[in-house]
């Protein structure tokens, strides 16, 4: 397993339509999909990532997604900066 970075491609649809649903669900966590569409872009990238990676399917892989989370969550502490215009 490689500890570099995991790269693909979305098309600007379903980047849209990932973004759509990633923004409407940190403002109400439901988990419902307002449409098909969302669920299919989720279900690309589970694919790719089932590709990619290699820890899904080892013994320890408890261990390991509890590292990669503290390790995602000490990068930054801090709050994302507004992008805006």
């Amino acid at each position: 397993m490689s500890d570099g970075p995991v790269q693909f491609t979305l098309s600007a649809d379903e980047a849209l339509v990932l973004f759509e649903w990633v923004s409407r669900f940190t403002e109400t966590p439901s988990g419902e999909f307002e449409d098909q569409a969302e669920e299919k872009v989720l279900w690309i990238i589970e694919g790719i990532l089932e590709k990619a990676l290699v820890a899904p399917f080892r013994a320890d892989y408890g261990e390991l997604l509890a590292a990669a989370r503290d390790a995602v969550r000490s990068v930054d502490e801090s709050p994302p900066e507004d992008l805006g215009p």
